[in-house]
């Protein structure tokens, strides 16, 4: 009986050529495992693509709640962000796919996983950390890596090589934009995007939306509602995490919101360009905000601020699952309890404008913020208060003012 391998399959070129590689170098049965974050109509014809392409099975799995509740939520509830501007959409999905991996490699025996991602990239360490700490007796396989059997290094050499092996099928050796899609976003790389001095050119590229500029001229109002830091309702209408991120997809891809060019500091050391649409996400992160600027304490926001942004590099260096992520996400979920209640606001040309905040556990008082003097604030205070807040400043000065009189 041979030995068996589970291949990280998406359909496309690069994969299905690695099907027949894999055969003719290393004799295993290939079984292919299409994980599904929300790709939508990518994973039409797979099943026939697969065993076209020498595939002994396929597998569809359908991982979109998993993926918005257990890895998408903590990040928004931390506000992760990497280097201020990625909302971490591919980063989030591939610890997901890792772990289905692993539980179909140990459902089928297999002794190999192989996944696509090049050498160059941030995917080959996210596939392969999860796996190690899951699974660290299953074999990981990454032809890009392995320069010496995997020879191919053209979109034209892989399509000549699944010829050769029997496999026809409709890929064309076109230029387009690199991209990765899943429920929570859509990147592009590739074409103008490799030169930062080129302006993105966003009518050919957005798949999600439009640009600001094409957005409509009348602005949208939306209302969503939290209970626990978990989104419930979009507009009143109660849904759950996944069907709420599709609807705010539809909200923010029409009034052009969510849309990053960024150049990144990738783990392996280099700066990629890049543009990421994320109209949902970006809309669900600021209204989570907008709730929680109401309901948490200063010294937690601070404190949240500073775990959250390292919760963003561990995510985006693949380090889900381990022990340093459990604690950052067992940290920011206590802060969640009462981020409970309802956020307003105006969708309008790229922009999320407030337009109100309640909540049951608001720390807003009144008749603190008011210019009036209520029971609670006695406006004297304040002259001890700061007598003893700055009272290292003064006494730095009248040392350094010592100093200087004492050189005359």
């Amino acid at each position: 009986m041979k030995e068996k391998v589970v291949l990280a399959y998406s359909g496309g070129l690069d994969t299905t050529a690695i099907i027949p590689w894999l055969k003719e170098q290393f004799d295993y049965e290939v079984i292919c495992c299409c994980i599904d974050c929300g790709q939508g109509n990518e994973l039409d014809g797979l099943d026939e693509r697969a065993k076209l392409s020498g595939a002994s099975k396929l597998y569809i799995e359908d991982v979109v709640d998993e993926f918005c509740e257990d890895f998408i939520m903590p990040c928004v509830q931390a506000g992760a962000v990497y280097e201020n501007k990625y909302l971490l959409g591919t980063s989030m999905a591939r610890p997901v796919i890792a772990k289905r991996l692993v539980e179909i490699a140990r459902k089928e025996g297999a002794v190999a996983i192989c996944h696509g991602a090049t050498g160059k990239g941030n995917d080959q360490i996210r596939f392969e950390l999860g796996i190690k700490a899951l699974a660290p007796d299953i074999k990981v396989i990454a032809p890009w890596r392995m320069t010496d059997v995997w020879t191919m290094q053209s979109r034209e050499d892989e399509i000549e090589y699944c010829k050769a092996h029997g496999i026809d099928l409709p890929f064309s050796t076109d230029s387009s934009y690199s991209r990765d899609r899943n429920l929570w976003h859509i990147s592009h790389e590739g074409l103008e995007l490799e030169n930062p001095a080129l302006e993105p050119n966003y009518d050919h590229l957005l798949v999600l939306g439009v640009s600001p500029e094409h957005a409509p001229d009348e602005g949208e109002y939306v209302t969503m509602t939290f209970e626990a830091g978990v989104p419930t309702s979009v507009n009143g209408k109660a849904m759950k995490v996944a069907d709420i991120i599709k609807e705010l997809n539809a909200l923010g891809g029409k009034h052009g919101i969510g849309i990053v060019d960024i150049v990144e500091n990738r783990v392996v050391g280099m700066k990629s360009r890049g543009v990421y649409e994320t109209p949902g996400g970006t809309i669900l992160m600021e209204a989570h905000k907008q709730l929680e600027e109401l309901v948490l304490d200063r010294a937690t926001m601070e404190t949240k601020k500073d775990l959250g942004n390292k919760l963003a590099q561990v995510v985006y260096e693949g380090k889900w699952f381990t022990p340093l992520c459990d604690a950052l996400r067992a940290f920011v979920s206590s802060t969640q309890k009462y981020v409970t209640g309802e956020v307003k606001f105006k969708l309008y040309k790229g922009n999320i404008i407030k337009a109100g905040t309640t909540s049951p556990y608001s720390l807003y008082s009144e008749s603190l913020a008011s210019f009036t003097t209520g029971d609670l604030y006695d406006h004297h205070d304040a002259d001890g208060f700061i007598t003893l807040f700055g009272l290292p400043l003064k006494v730095r000065a009248m040392k350094l003012q010592e100093v200087e009189q004492n050189k005359k």
